[in-house]
């Protein structure tokens, strides 16, 4: 038995998943033992599961990927969802909080990149996660701690905190899992040097 998923991704963003002579679509092909038929006319892509696949959740690995894609990440930033399998994709749709309102997208999408980009990049540094703004989405690639704390920054800063304020509260993250994993280092090291 075949199994598969659907999605759709933006028109504009089919040429980026598809790469240059096929070669980004080749290499999820290759690495998730899946099957892509892409219709470039409609954004729709099928992903399928080949028969040989041992493990059912490489479906769900590509279609991460894809939407990563399709959400504006490029193909080497989508990959990084492959590096580990802690790796996660979570998206915003700032539709789901402002409606159809575009004023008030564009606005927020102003205040989560930033002049040339600093708020992003700020949130990408002090989390180790990456962040997407792209059409009316916002999303975020990371393990699960990262993720959510880059989810957090972005919803403080859609809510209207001041960038200041986000950027002390992603300060406080980072010293908070820096200090946790000290403390696990530590703990290890001690059990290591009892046996």
């Amino acid at each position: 038995m075949r199994y598969n998923t659907f999605i759709k991704i933006p028109k504009e963003r089919i040429g980026v998943l598809i790469g240059p002579k096929g070669s980004v679509k080749e290499l999820i092909e290759r690495r998730l033992n899946v099957e892509l038929d892409i219709d470039s006319k409609t954004g729709d892509v099928e992903i399928t599961l080949n028969e040989d696949a041992e493990d059912p959740s490489l479906l769900f690995r590509a279609k991460d990927v894809v939407r990563a894609i399709g959400r504006g990440f490029s193909p080497e930033r989508a990959f990084k969802l492959l590096e580990d399998e802690d790796k996660v994709f979570e998206m915003i749709d700032l539709r789901d909080i402002f409606g159809r309102s575009q004023s008030n997208i564009k606005r927020v999408k102003g205040r989560i990149i930033g002049k040339d980009g600093k708020t992003r990049r700020i949130i990408e540094e002090l989390t180790g996660a990456l962040v997407s703004v792209y059409g009316d989405t916002v999303s975020i690639i990371g393990n699960i701690e990262q993720v959510e704390t880059a989810r957090e920054a972005v919803k403080m800063l859609i809510k209207g905190s001041q960038h200041r304020t986000v950027y002390k509260f992603l300060q406080r993250k980072r010293h908070e899992l820096k200090k946790r994993r000290l403390e696990l280092w530590e703990t290890d090291t001690l059990k290591s040097l009892e046996i």
